[in-house]
């Protein structure tokens, strides 16, 4: 599952130790995402492992990011959302994904001013869909600045 052209990058470390922190337990970013992809394969669905998250726009009415796929079955993730709120245990606000077969999940100039505030620290967090073939295996908790 691992990604050459989109590697597990430090951002991503500190999104997972944050998913682990949000759920109560004392582990490591590597056995939290190794967990999480663990419980997904036991529920009979495909892990994936998140990657180099990227905003090229934080502004809060025009939100741009990219999320990478690393998938035990590549394509096998075809809906999701990407779940925004002011802390990592309040991710409630929630904006359809735009998902790139095999390679990458993202928001395109996506309006998140209703939820986001400038200046003001906020949580983001990809979710596959009920039902997805992927479904469970979430990534770890992003944080950014909106602008």
């Amino acid at each position: 599952m691992a990604d050459a052209t989109n590697p597990l990058k430090s951002i991503d470390q500190v999104a997972y130790s944050a998913l682990a922190a949000a759920k109560g337990w004392i582990i490591t970013w590597f056995n939290q995402a190794v967990k999480l992809a663990i419980d997904v394969v036991v529920a009979t669905k495909v892990a994936c492992v998140y990657s180099d998250m990227t905003f090229t726009t934080k502004t809060v009415g025009a939100i741009d990011l990219e999320l990478y796929l690393n998938e035990e079955t590549p394509s096998t993730l075809v809906a999701g959302k990407f779940y925004f709120g002011s802390t990592k245990t309040n991710l409630i606000n929630a904006v359809a994904a735009t998902v790139t077969a095999g390679d990458k999940v993202a928001l395109v100039a996506e309006d998140c001013s209703a939820f986001l505030t400038a200046g003001v620290k906020a949580y983001v967090q990809f979710r596959p869909d009920a039902a997805d073939g992927c479904e469970g295996a979430d990534s770890g908790i992003y944080n950014f600045y909106a602008a």
